[in-house]
């Protein structure tokens, strides 16, 4: 009897409407969770925080509280294009890299790009010279904190004691 229930119970919860329940969505090169809400699931996406996903969610006309694994196969491919192809389109104050120092354009950095961009700046300023690129290639701290006590690497040393 609780057999029968519980497919039941099984079949209601995987199936949404004529699709089947997907545990994982792949957007921009990433695995999402499908048992997440959908701008839960959106902030997976290296380069999209809570803002962004909720924005996306909005432009789109989702309800941001279904779980990414229910929603049909054509708003996933929506979502997969606003994301990977149309993400530029958003105000300018929303995007992660405004005035792209090479390009000179709005940006909004996803996945391996946000990595990659984030290295081409340290190799600049390390080029350049500059104090923070003087700190990066020392492997000393960049922000000014302290560093009398902490930040040590290498062997630790200890005070040796005299033996009386």
């Amino acid at each position: 009897m609780f057999a029968k229930y519980l497919n039941i119970a099984l079949k209601l919860f995987f199936h949404s409407g004529d699709g089947m329940f997907k545990h994982i969505v792949r957007i921009a090169d990433t695995d999402l969770d499908g048992n997440r809400n959908v701008v839960h699931a959106l902030t997976g996406i290296p380069g999209i925080g809570i803002r962004m996903a909720r924005s996306i969610v909005n432009e789109l006309g989702l309800d941001g509280n279904r779980k990414l694994g229910t929603l049909e196969d054509e708003e996933i491919e929506k979502l997969r294009n606003l994301v990977e192809e149309e993400i530029d389109k958003f105000p300018g104050w929303m995007l992660n890299r405004r005035a792209d120092i090479y390009s000179g354009k709005d940006l909004h950095l996803i996945s391996k790009d946000v990595n990659f961009a984030k290295m081409l700046d340290i190799e600049r300023l390390i080029r350049m010279k500059c104090y923070r690129g003087v700190r990066h290639a020392k492997g000393k701290k960049v922000r000014g904190q302290r560093t009398r006590s902490t930040g040590r690497k290498g062997r630790t040393v200890g005070v040796v004691r005299k033996k009386t």
